[in-house]
């Protein structure tokens, strides 16, 4: 008989019914060091006290009301994200999929509202995630995301990952924009390169396409800087943010430049839940802290220090582990086995790692975990290591 949970997720045989910071606690008192955070989601670790006070604070006041209202917690949320960045408007979302979803959407508006209807394609890189729905699969195009649910969203050209010659032969008077991770994190950790970054900004305004970023898993100080682009020196057109956004709470948001929006006017885009009390205290909160003196310096000197301590790791299981790469605390441990087994003998030394392609175990802890965390995670990454040698 079929489960009462859809059963589309190959679960790992643990349930946790509590956390602390980068510790998760299973129902049997079990501690697991906690190197996913949710998949780059509990951005300040799990329980995080100032991020329990501000949901409480806002609990006991309103939880939801509806875009049909003002509702000011949105709007701080979406000013501080307008003083962070490159953008001049925000669109909040519940999900970094929906957030893919607007992202296109406001493209094809862009284009559109200019009198060119017809500039429809997007280009996208394989290796892409950007969520599940029939848009971002379609944008994504991997056999894996998009086998058994044609037809699919027409308007999209999957190129070869960090293939700058193929994005230039591929670039045309039908090209609406140009899509892609800085980072790939279901992609296995792979960041473009500065100088490609610099060169696809260049051949978008020399097209006129729209450059559009999606940093739900790489951004909110996961590389070390707010945004990873910004390693690069560029601003894109449109970028996509979700996961550490909301702490642990579901939320994400568009940004954009006012160009880029110009078209989505009343009507052409709405969310029942998104942009509610509830998730945008919370997301604010995270924004205050990320936005502190000291801390995403704190980030890049903690992900340094990880990241040395895993190039010994490498060099002691050479059979396992073929390499790291990554930045910040954004990293991913190259495997020469399975990754599905590095992360299965890890739940024996109680530590929880995130799987990915091109044979790679993200590594994704809270961005506030402390070294001596970091000491205990490598040692335990070192025994789990030794089981598969």
């Amino acid at each position: 008989m079929i489960d009462a949970v859809l059963p589309t997720y190959n679960r790992a045989p643990i349930a946790f019914e509590r956390g602390e910071g980068a510790w998760a606690i299973a129902t049997d008192g079990t501690r697991y060091l906690d190197l996913g955070a949710g998949i780059a989601v509990n951005a300040l670790g799990h329980a995080n006290p100032d991020l329990v006070a501000a949901l409480t604070e806002q609990a006991g006041r309103i939880w939801h009301v509806s875009n049909l209202y003002q509702i000011p917690q949105q709007q701080r949320l979406a000013e501080m994200l307008v003083d962070k960045t490159f953008a001049d408007t925000v669109f909040v979302t519940n999900s970094g999929t929906e957030a893919a979803e607007l992202a296109i959407k406001m493209v094809r508006h862009y284009w559109s509202d200019r009198g060119q209807p017809e500039r429809i394609e997007i280009l996208t890189f394989e290796g892409a995630f950007h969520g599940r729905s029939t848009g971002a699969i379609a944008a994504a195009g991997s056999e894996k995301m998009v086998k058994s649910f044609g037809p699919l969203m027409p308007g999209f050209r999957t190129l070869p990952w960090g293939d700058m010659e193929a994005l230039k032969a591929a670039m045309s008077d039908r090209t609406a924009a140009v899509m892609f991770e800085p980072v790939q994190g279901e992609g296995g950790i792979r960041p473009m390169a500065d100088a490609d970054m610099r060169a696809i900004r260049a051949m978008c305004d020399q097209t006129g396409a729209l450059m559009v970023l999606d940093e739900v898993q790489c951004g909110m100080g996961r590389t070390g800087r707010l945004f990873a682009h910004e390693w690069a020196g560029v601003t894109p057109d449109i970028m996509m943010v979700a996961k550490g956004i909301g702490g642990g709470f579901p939320l994400g948001a568009v940004l954009a430049t006012e160009a880029a929006a110009a078209g989505m006017v009343a009507g052409t885009h709405g969310s029942t839940y998104g942009g509610n009390p509830l998730a945008c205290a919370v997301g604010s909160r995270v924004m205050e802290i990320i936005a502190e003196d000291g801390f995403l310096a704190e980030v890049n000197r903690k992900g340094a220090l990880l990241r040395q301590k895993l190039e010994g790791l490498v060099a002691a299981h050479p059979e396992v582990f073929e390499g790291v790469r990554g930045s910040g605390l954004m990293l991913g441990l190259k495997c020469r086995v399975a990754p599905a087994e590095l992360v299965k003998a890890g739940y024996a030394e109680h530590i929880l790692t995130v799987p990915a392609a091109d044979d790679v175990v993200r590594l994704l802890p809270p961005l506030n975990i402390t070294d001596e965390e970091i000491g205990e995670a490598v040692a335990r990454l070192d025994r789990a290591a030794g089981r598969l040698a």
